[in-house]
């Protein structure tokens, strides 16, 4: 398993990295990285459906659609997103890709569970919303870990004037929503600075996965990766085709 840090905050980007790497027929990957503030909707889904565009474009969230389905989730510095790439497994619809990052939490005394819809909860709030793609042999099971997200940002941008105008498109499934942080604070008295406590879950899921060595993009890569942003993600023929 190779694991990379993404040193980009740009969405388009590292939804870009996420696309090549399901390409890289052979190599097993898991991507670690933060974005800047942005609306991330799933591939069946409608922009109107989903997001304020209005208050999205007043505070210069970007709003990116991504290859898997699912529902929209708000990306901020405070959020870490994980990403298994991979050969087809036997079972690529199960939640066994969750189990080392519940593995992970739980050394760091962070008590998760895995509910129905493949996320995490903790203390009764969703603290962790996942997607999957299936495509040519191979697979990609991506998700989010709210640390210390901005909650009120969060619900603003996720909350259009209505959620019906386009039919056909995929509903999100609104849940309550919580961040480890103020987890942590409340029950350990410890609040570790967002950047601190992704190094930590990276090296402790590193640890689970076998590995020490936390790589980052070789230059083929990422000229590969920058073609397809340009190509793709940061054109409004995808991000808004619905």
């Amino acid at each position: 398993m190779n694991i990379i840090l993404s040193h980009s905050t740009l969405p388009s980007f590292n939804l870009a990295a996420e696309e090549h790497f399901l390409s890289k027929k052979g190599e097993d990957f898991l991507l670690l990285y933060v974005n800047e503030p942005s609306v991330i909707i799933g591939s069946n889904q409608a922009v109107l459906n989903e997001v304020d565009q209005d208050f999205c474009i007043e505070h210069n969230i970007r709003i990116i659609r991504r290859l898997s389905g699912g529902g929209a989730v708000y990306h901020d510095t405070g959020n870490l997103n994980y990403s298994f790439i991979r050969a087809k497994s036997g079972e690529p619809l199960s939640a066994r890709f969750l189990d080392p990052v519940v593995e992970a939490l739980r050394a760091l005394d962070i008590p998760v569970e895995i509910r129905k819809r493949k996320d995490l909860w903790l203390e009764g709030y969703k603290i962790s919303g996942t997607a999957s793609h299936l495509s040519k042999g191979r697979e990609i099971h991506h998700g989010t870990l709210l640390y210390d997200t901005d909650l009120q940002m969060l619900a603003k941008a996720l909350n259009p004037e209505r959620r019906d105008l386009i039919r056909k498109a995929t509903a999100s499934i609104p849940s309550p929503v919580k961040n480890i942080r103020s987890y942590l604070k409340k029950t350990k008295g410890i609040s570790p600075e967002p950047e601190q406590f992704f190094r930590q879950f990276a090296r402790q899921i590193g640890l689970i996965l076998g590995t020490s060595r936390i790589g980052a993009f070789g230059n083929h890569d990422k000229e590969e990766i920058e073609k397809l942003q340009r190509g793709k993600y940061v054109q409004r023929g995808w991000n808004y085709r619905m």
